[in-house]
């Protein structure tokens, strides 16, 4: 049997595949695959993977002659870099979220990354139904974390939400909070009042004026509801571990090598 690492080196495969793959995943993305890729772009990638399993080992033990970035238009980030284990198609990992202090990711779990097949189409739903869902719950606890450190007094703490659930937490001063786990909820919610915190992701409703904090929130949540985005309000949170379902943890493995210091 041939060597797996000796398959002829050709960068075009996976910068063919991401470039299928971006306009496979929902939402708006584009895909960027420098190469060669520079070292100082490697070191970015590899302290921003958000793995602790098997993209973080693959990372240690080859590092990838050429990669593949895809961005979506809020930000959001995937890795795609070969395999190295005889078999055909690529790896997938998010990419750690770079606004938000080291602090916030304190406690939080990876979301880990994938193997893909080489089928594009097969890949973005495998990643759409798994690995986006894992990482937007946990940029959700980090972005909660992140408010906490902000505002250790608890007036910025907020419920996370899911990508077809917003949570709006009551805030002690009246306002109304949110952490909307997509670009289309945030700007729903920024069309109907709501402030950004840009250090933060937190959107906040004013309540100075509770008439016309109703009325914003009954316009954003029918606004929600058309597009299939439940709305539920909340007391103030309690912390990230009580309010998200933690996903399933991957068998054990050797990762002192390849941990991430997230």
């Amino acid at each position: 049997m041939p060597d797996p690492d000796l398959r002829p080196f050709d960068p075009g495969r996976l910068a063919s595949f991401a470039d299928v793959l971006a306009g496979e995943l929902p939402g708006t993305w584009h895909s960027t695959h420098p190469f060669p890729p520079t070292a100082k772009a490697l070191a970015a990638v590899a302290d921003r993977t958000w793995d602790l399993d098997l993209v973080a080992e693959s990372l240690a033990t080859h590092p990838p002659e050429h990669l593949a970035v895809l961005t979506r238009e809020d930000g959001a980030q995937l890795v795609l870099l070969d395999r190295h284990d005889g078999r055909d198609g690529f790896l997938a990992a998010a990419l750690a979220p770079e606004d938000l202090p080291a602090e916030a990711f304190r406690g939080i779990r990876e979301p880990n990354g994938i193997a893909l097949g080489d089928d594009p189409f097969l890949a973005a739903e495998t990643i759409t139904g798994d690995l986006l869902a894992r990482y937007e719950a946990a940029v959700a606890q980090v972005r909660v974390n992140a408010a906490r450190l902000a505002d250790p007094s608890g007036t910025e703490l907020v419920h996370p939400s899911q990508p077809e659930r917003l949570v709006l937490t009551w805030q002690s001063d009246g306002d109304l909070a949110a952490s909307p786990a997509t670009e289309e909820a945030a700007a729903i919610l920024l069309a109907n009042g709501f402030t950004h915190d840009e250090r933060t992701g937190v959107y906040r409703l004013s309540g100075d004026d509770t008439a016309v904090q109703a009325r914003a929130v009954r316009r954003a949540g029918s606004e929600l509801a058309a597009r299939g985005i439940a709305t539920a309000l909340a007391p103030p949170a309690a912390p990230p571990a009580t309010t998200v379902s933690t996903p399933t943890p991957r068998p054990a493995k050797a990762r002192a090598a390849t941990g991430r210091s997230r």
